[in-house]
Order: C-alpha cells, then structure tokens, then sequence
C-alpha cells in the first residue's frame, strides 16, 4: 500500500489548486479574445513581423510550430515559433501571444539581462530537477534527512529558475503592449484585449513560483524533523 504524507498533502494542494485556476483563468481569456478579430486584420505572425521590423530585429525568423500555446522564442535559434491558432488567426488573443513572443527577442537583441540570467539557469534548473528528486526519493526510503536536504538544496535550482522567469515574462509583455499600440497592430482600445490575456498567462508564471515554493519548504520541513528523530 502507498503512503502519502498528509503533510505533503498541506504543501501540495494549495500549489496544485493556484496552478489550476491560474490555467484555467488564461485558457478561458485566450477563448474570449480569440473570438474578436484585430482591426488591422493582421495575424499573429505578421503581428510579430511587424513589431520586429519596427524594432530594427531583421535577423530573427517566425516559424509556425504544433500544439496549443506551445509558442516560445528560440535565442539560440533567433526563431519565433508559434502554434497555429497564433500564428495563423487575426485575433486579439493570436496578436496579444505573437507580440509577446516577439517580446522576447527584443529582450534578447537589447541584452536584457534577467533574460540572459534565465538562459544560463537552465542547465542548472534541469540537473537541479533530475537529481533532486532522486536524492529525495532515497532518502524518504532510507529515512535519511540529509539526502532530503541535498535534495530540497538541488531542487531550489527549479525555484531559482521559475522566480528569475517572472521579471522576463513581465517585460516581455509590457515591451509588447507598448509596441504593438505604436507600430499600428492593434489600437489603445484593442490593446486592453490583448493585455489581458497576457496578464492572465503571466498568472500561470506566479501560480508556478508560489507551487515550487511550497514543495521546497516541504522538503526541508521533511528533512529538518527526520533529522531530530
């Protein structure tokens, strides 16, 4: 029979609760907004080519990629890649995404540095990851609390990362707002549509923060009684 700590089940439940809402709030604001159209016609990649070129960034493509809301921005690659309801779709919510992305290499070309600071915590946020949990997993067999620790200390790697995320979403976001008024993409009107569906996906980015908060505090708590037994 599984065990399941009921103290996990504290720390747990209200991350998994935020995460939830936070998603569901940013899918049911992308729906609503996907359904009223830009008055400049134009769809989320020439949105994204359009604040781009306003920019002086003539060296990063737009590709169109799978999924829903799987769009990102590639530094390494300087690609824009946007799914389809993005990519292809004159909505406010397809403009809101694109221009956000699009955010992102405005960041990378300026040298923004809380970007630059997230790219390098990344190898470190997925070794973090990977060990972590197998130090955590030994330990909770072995009842040792100091592998519990050596695992809530690699796994503060992920919290690191996801807490460094916020400032560049925020940025990336309110660099879009801003530049997709100026560059003519949308109008003052249309942009309070748009904004909010990038606030409610900058939700899913705090509901993160606050969920790998609560497991790291319930490692150590962990860790800390084992080792007074």
């Amino acid at each position: 029979m599984f065990y399941i700590d009921p103290m996990y089940l504290v720390f747990a439940i209200p991350g998994l609760i935020i995460a939830g809402l936070a998603s569901m709030y940013t899918h049911s604001m992308f729906a609503e907004y996907s359904r009223k159209r830009a008055s400049s016609g134009m769809t989320g990649a020439e949105a994204a080519a359009r604040m781009l070129a306003r920019a002086g960034i003539n060296d990063v493509k737009i590709e169109r990629v799978d999924g829903f809301l799987s769009d990102h921005y590639d530094p390494l690659a300087k690609t824009l890649r946007l799914s389809p309801k993005v990519y292809d779709e004159d909505s406010l919510s397809a403009i809101g995404v694109a221009c956000h992305e699009a955010g992102h290499a405005l960041q990378h070309a300026a040298g923004y540095f809380p970007m630059h600071i997230r790219s390098q915590l990344v190898p470190m946020a997925n070794i973090g990851s990977y060990l972590s949990y197998g130090a955590i997993i030994v330990g909770f067999l072995m009842h040792s609390g100091h592998l519990v620790m050596i695992g809530a200390i690699l796994f503060s790697a992920v919290v690191l990362f996801s807490i460094v995320t916020l400032p560049v979403e925020w940025d990336a976001s309110a660099r879009a707002k801003k530049l997709m008024v100026s560059s003519g993409i949308v109008s003052e009107q249309e942009r309070d549509g748009a904004g909010k569906v990038l606030n409610a996906a900058f939700m899913t980015y705090v509901a993160a923060v606050i969920s790998s908060l609560l497991t790291l505090l319930y490692y150590i708590l962990r860790a800390t009684s084992m080792n007074r037994d």
